[in-house]
């Protein structure tokens, strides 16, 4: 039996979190998720209440009738909680004390993912999959997939580059392109499918089976090169975001 009490999240003392936890599922709650992402997992920092959490999450996506939403909310908030680059130093090797419920989290998440309602979603969930699996990379930094761009740093000229692949189309620049109509943009020099090896790979040919086409496109550019406008340098998209974003 776990005593809340003794354990601490983002504002203090965690007794309140079962409470929380138990009012998922009914009418309006939508502000406990709030609630429970803001104490569990405030800003990508996690607590010794965060992996407590963890059994009860994997219970609620679990859960039979359990509605799509709160399955999903469910894994995303643990998978960012396992994810968490800010770990309280008596934390241990979290992994291994919870190996059980991160598997499990994991195989819950693989089925999820083929009947995401959305792309926002299917983003989540992939990047929950590599957190569940330890990829430490991309179980946090995947979802800058869903922002349309990623911010980056020229690794020549260290300028502050936007690298976009949305609406606006696919290609890099130095300036915001969301305000300036005449700022200057380099084409993004996207990977074709057959040339993508290891994680990259997978991602794309997972993307592409579940009929998620524009994330599929969108990881062509993000594991494809884009080209610096103030420097010429052309460099890996993907080797940036790890250092920067």
């Amino acid at each position: 039996m776990i005593d809340w009490s003794r354990l601490s999240h983002a504002y203090g003392s965690a007794e309140d979190i079962p409470g929380l936890l138990d009012q998922v599922g009914t009418e309006g709650d939508g502000q406990v998720w709030n609630d429970l992402w803001s104490a569990l997992c405030h800003q990508g920092t996690v607590y010794s209440a965060s992996f407590a959490a963890l059994p009860r999450l994997r219970g609620i996506a679990s859960a039979e009738g359990v509605r799509d939403d709160d399955a999903a909310m469910a894994v995303v908030l643990a998978a960012a909680i396992v994810a968490g680059e800010d770990q309280p130093h008596d934390a241990g090797d979290v992994r291994a004390r919870h190996a059980a419920d991160i598997a499990e989290l994991g195989r819950i998440t693989t089925r999820m993912l083929p009947a995401a309602p959305d792309r926002h979603t299917y983003v989540y969930l992939l990047q929950s999959v590599l957190a569940f699996e330890g990829v430490q990379r991309w179980g946090h930094r995947l979802e800058g997939l869903n922002d349309d761009e990623y911010e980056i740093e020229c690794p020549e000229c260290t300028v502050t580059l936007f690298v976009a692949f949305g609406d606006d189309g696919y290609f890099s620049c130095a300036g915001d392109y969301a305000v300036d109509a005449d700022v200057r943009k380099l084409p993004l020099r996207r990977s074709e499918p057959e040339s993508l090896s290891g994680l990259a790979e997978r991602l794309h040919a997972t993307a592409h089976a579940h009929g998620q086409e524009d994330v599929a496109v969108r990881l062509t550019c993000l594991f494809g090169a884009a080209t610096c406008p103030e420097c010429g340098t052309e460099f890996s998209v993907a080797d940036q975001v790890d250092p920067y974003w």
